[in-house]
């Protein structure tokens, strides 16, 4: 199946991009559910934005890894927000810089009623880092709903793609909500991490937890 026609329950839906918050105070206003993708800056959140929503170039995807430097908000029709987080572990930028991303990052996280649900991105081609210890052990400590996800599925055969998940499963991933494999390249796994995705929207809209 092309990706053109992977996710036809989003072709009525219109996806945008609605703007990108320095502070606090320019996060959404009108309590929509939001869904948070965060990672490494390599580890392909934009390629997996556009892939996901079907709308290429929606996320800009840079040469260059640690571009997001603010959280970018992208609107899907009325149902919810998806938020891409500065990426961590990999650009070069100045100390205060690298603090304020974390300052901003930590006060969305902690403070965002509208949460439903973190999509946390790995590389399946790669163990993860010390960044990525950080952040599973920052998602159990708060409690917050989180789900792995291990990008690049692409680059790897079916055998180790399954043997790179189960080693998530027993690894980083222990303790999330679901464990899944993606790839924005082909498409694979973005159906199961859209239902994934909405079904953490409605359950906000109804006051799941």
């Amino acid at each position: 199946m092309g990706r053109g026609a992977l996710f036809g329950f989003l072709k009525k839906t219109t996806t945008s991009f609605v703007g990108s918050a320095a502070s606090p105070a320019q996060f959404p206003k009108d309590g929509l559910p939001e869904v948070a993708f965060l990672g490494r800056s390599n580890v392909g959140k934009s390629s997996l934005l556009n892939a996901l929503t079907g709308a290429h170039g929606l996320a800009r995807v840079s040469a260059t890894p640690g571009r997001t430097r603010l959280v970018n908000f992208f609107r899907v029709g009325d149902l919810l927000y998806l938020a891409d987080l500065p990426g961590y572990g990999y650009a070069r930028v100045p100390d205060a810089e690298h603090s304020g991303w974390e300052t901003l990052i930590t006060s969305y996280l902690l403070g965002r009623a509208p949460l439903a649900l973190c999509v946390f991105l790995v590389d399946l081609r790669h163990q993860p880092g010390q960044g990525d210890e950080m952040l599973r052990a920052f998602l159990l400590e708060h409690a917050l709903p989180w789900v792995l996800v291990g990008t690049k599925a692409d680059k790897l055969g079916r055998a180790e793609v399954a043997r790179q998940k189960k080693a998530l499963l027993q690894g980083i991933g222990t303790g999330a909500r679901t464990v899944m494999t993606a790839s924005a390249e082909t498409g694979a796994g973005m159906d199961e991490l859209w239902r994934v995705v909405r079904q953490a929207a409605l359950d906000r809209r109804e006051g799941v937890a």
